[in-house]
């Protein structure tokens, strides 16, 4: 028996391994591809003086915004901070700054782009900075599972709702299907106007925050919900649980809230005696059921505030924004540490980095427009009709 060498073997790589290995783009995903130019070294001592030199030279032309989970290094640099609704509509408060440079991941950038003027352009400092939930419902994907809602019988019965945490497409194609777009604290807002415009919810991409939302916040039950997963025929389910259904969640969850359990909590609670476990919304259902809060980054950050000093307090969201409260309440002798002993920073949103931010505001003020996120006019409209049902919630 003779062995196939490597060379004999005509096997050609799946255009999916090729975009894992970086050699290919879908312009459909929240993947992007490395930065075209040469970065700055790492290493480089003086990055901090370059970055705002460049800022300097930019003055009002440039807006930086920071998402809370970004690491130190660059949210220094921002001019705001925030989570990512809040940061895209500070951008659309800010029409003289020409340059909005987005430090956060790909669609935080395409939804500041949506809610800008044309005369402004949103930069991102490294295409390839994404979302592991977002990227968990494709166009193409929902289209489909749109179909099996018709042939079920039920799609007019049906409202989507979409995270924030979605791609234009998906915000696009919730805007025109009659839907509204939520933030983790504003999700209870619109599933209510969501069940008074239909009888189901088609919810998207994160299947824990509508869960949660769902039993937690409006009194249904686990069985009221139902999880369809876009790589099963038919979503993994029968018409009869889709008629049967009131919440019709995605298999989408966060890489970094979804590695929270139960086990986490229980650990906290014997290793800190009278902690509070205070945890995102997007974790699962088993750890926000034993948490003692729950509620989005900027309720997370106002409950720290309020807290007495001498609390002790176990988060369950991104590490970055963990240590960075622990260090600004430590004098406070408030303790605050992260809910599970394993650290687990946002991969995707640590691609932003000062060597890519000094890059993108250099080009900028040497006249170089770089890394542009720009949403094509018919998603766009969509995807603002959505976004404005939602700001128009009671």
């Amino acid at each position: 028996m003779t062995t196939a060498q490597p060379q004999d073997l005509d096997v050609q790589p799946s255009p999916l391994a090729l975009l894992l290995l970086g050699r290919e783009a879908d312009p459909r995903s929240e993947r992007g591809v490395e930065c075209p130019g040469d970065l700055p070294s790492p290493s480089d001592p003086d990055l901090v003086a370059r970055a705002r030199a460049a800022k300097e030279k930019l003055g009002d032309k440039v807006f930086v915004l920071g998402h809370h989970y970004q690491r130190d290094e660059v949210i220094q640099f921002a001019d705001v901070t925030g989570d990512s609704f809040k940061l895209a509509r500070d951008a659309a408060a800010r029409p003289e700054a020409e340059y909005i440079v987005f430090c956060g991941v790909h669609f935080m950038a395409e939804s500041a782009d949506i809610l800008t003027t044309d005369d402004q352009k949103v930069v991102l400092p490294d295409l390839a900075a994404g979302c592991s939930m977002a990227d968990m419902a494709t166009a193409e994907q929902v289209a489909e599972c749109w179909d099996v809602l018709t042939e079920a019988g039920v799609a007019e019965q049906v409202v989507p709702v979409s995270y924030m945490n979605s791609s234009a497409d998906i915000k696009a194609f919730t805007g025109k299907h009659g839907g509204t777009i939520c933030t983790s604290s504003n999700a209870r807002r619109a599933l209510d106007w969501a069940f008074e415009q239909g009888e189901k919810v088609l919810f998207l991409p994160d299947q824990h925050l509508g869960r949660n939302t769902a039993v937690r916040d409006m009194g249904m039950s686990l069985e009221d919900c139902v999880v369809y997963n876009p790589h099963k025929p038919n979503g993994g389910l029968t018409a009869e649980e889709l008629r049967a259904a009131k919440m019709i969640l995605w298999r989408g969850h966060c890489s970094v809230h979804g590695r929270f359990s139960l086990n986490s909590v229980n650990d906290v609670r014997e290793r800190i005696p009278g902690v509070n476990v205070l945890v995102h919304p997007e974790c699962r259902h088993e750890v926000v059921a034993a948490a003692d809060y729950v509620g989005s980054t900027e309720y997370i950050i106002k409950t720290l505030e309020a807290a007495a000093a001498g609390s002790k307090w176990a988060i369950g969201t991104e590490l970055n924004l963990v240590r960075r409260l622990a260090n600004r309440f430590a004098s406070e002798g408030k303790e605050i540490v992260f809910l599970d002993k394993t650290v687990c920073f946002c991969s995707t949103m640590n691609r932003i980095d000062l060597p890519h931010l000094v890059w993108a505001l250099e080009s900028l003020a040497e006249g170089t427009l770089v890394n542009r996120i720009e949403v094509d006019k018919e998603t766009e409209a969509f995807a603002k009709l959505a976004l404005e049902r939602m700001l128009a919630l009671p």
